[in-house]
């Protein structure tokens, strides 16, 4: 039994690496060591999500208040770009906000399950954008746009523990929302 344990372990911590996909050509995505990822570069124009789906279309895609995605050129496909080539789970609509009606060419990682036999669409992880022909940039802009709206924010440890917004919640219902008493039950119990 202990045999089987450590060859499930070692089967769980082994590398993952990028299959290649319909789109993988040219890619230099980097692999997350996510299940069933693929290298994804392609040409696509940067649309307001909810606009495309429902006809309520806003200035400039929202000005940074709306998902945003990408209608793949090869094929006509709404891609959803729920993550940036970060660390942090933020998406990637700061990073595509320039871009908004533009043509631009995106390098990432598709990943999720083939919508026939899994019913889930796959998703994409943008790492590089540029505009048609244009320089690449990396898919990293949200802690310097966060930065820049929150100035007084400064400090050490994550962005998380100084965004203003989330110290607001944490004040008005507690670290588990449920109120300053239960969140002291709560620390109480584990020291």
């Amino acid at each position: 039994m202990f045999k089987k344990i450590i060859a499930i372990a070692c089967l769980a911590t082994m590398p993952v690496h990028a299959q290649e996909g319909a789109f993988a050509e040219g890619s230099k995505a980097k692999s997350w060591n996510l299940t069933a990822q693929e290298k994804a570069r392609f040409t696509a124009r940067v649309v307001d999500v909810l606009c495309e789906l429902t006809g309520d279309c806003a200035a400039e895609c929202g000005k940074g208040t709306r998902q945003l995605g990408l209608i793949r050129e090869a094929d006509g496909a709404l891609i959803f770009p729920t993550k940036n080539g970060q660390p942090l789970f933020t998406g990637a609509a700061t990073d595509l906000q320039p871009y908004c009606g533009k043509t631009v060419e995106v390098d990432g990682l598709l990943t999720g399950g083939d919508e026939i036999t899994s019913g889930m669409s796959k998703i994409y992880q943008v790492q590089r954008i540029r505009e048609v022909g244009g320089e690449w940039g990396r898919a990293n802009r949200w802690t310097k746009e966060w930065a820049k709206k929150y100035p007084g924010a400064k400090g050490k440890g994550p962005w998380f523990r100084r965004d203003p917004r989330i110290k607001e919640e944490i004040a008005k219902d507690g670290y588990l929302g449920l109120g300053e008493e239960q969140d002291k039950l709560f620390i109480k119990d584990l020291y």
